[in-house]
């Protein structure tokens, strides 16, 4: 009975993945980003430098969701309001999956996913790229702003 006992108590077997979850930043090609095994831990610098540019699109992508004028002012209002609910699932399961890769605590990461919200807000939201002011009235985006401003 107790040799049965130690087989249940036994730790699960491994995958040979000998490595850790970093719990503080760290800086370096070797992580693994939203999915297990990519980039991965085979000192691939091209699959990590894929991964930073992915996320970086992921975040301008979101502030281009966030800035960006869908819908027609004499649209169907059902419709409109199916299109805006749609988008506004997109953005936030997009923000999300930034946010998921950035909780990798790879430095590169972190800053790819800032550079590409700041720059995807330069771009979109800042009055550097702006035709005309926005008045009182004229709404700036379609879906409502990120609750977590982010």
């Amino acid at each position: 009975m107790n040799n049965a006992m130690d087989m249940t108590m036994s730790p699960p077997p491994s995958n040979n993945h000998n490595h850790m979850m970093h719990m503080t930043f760290f800086w370096g090609k070797n992580a693994e980003i939203l999915f297990s095994g990519w980039p991965g831990y085979n000192n691939n610098i091209g699959m990590y430098i894929l991964a930073l540019f992915v996320i970086f699109l992921l975040a301008f992508f979101v502030e281009w969701l966030s800035h960006t004028n869908y819908i027609k002012d004499d649209a169907n209002h059902v419709a409109a309001g199916l299109i805006q609910t749609g988008l506004y699932g997109v953005r936030i399961g997009l923000a999300y999956l930034v946010m998921l890769a950035v909780m990798s605590f790879n430095g590169g990461i972190f800053l790819m996913a800032i550079a590409g919200h700041t720059l995807g807000f330069l771009v979109f939201g800042s009055r550097v790229f702006k035709k005309k002011s926005l008045t009182a009235y004229a709404k700036a985006s379609d879906l409502p702003s990120m609750p977590c401003n982010c």
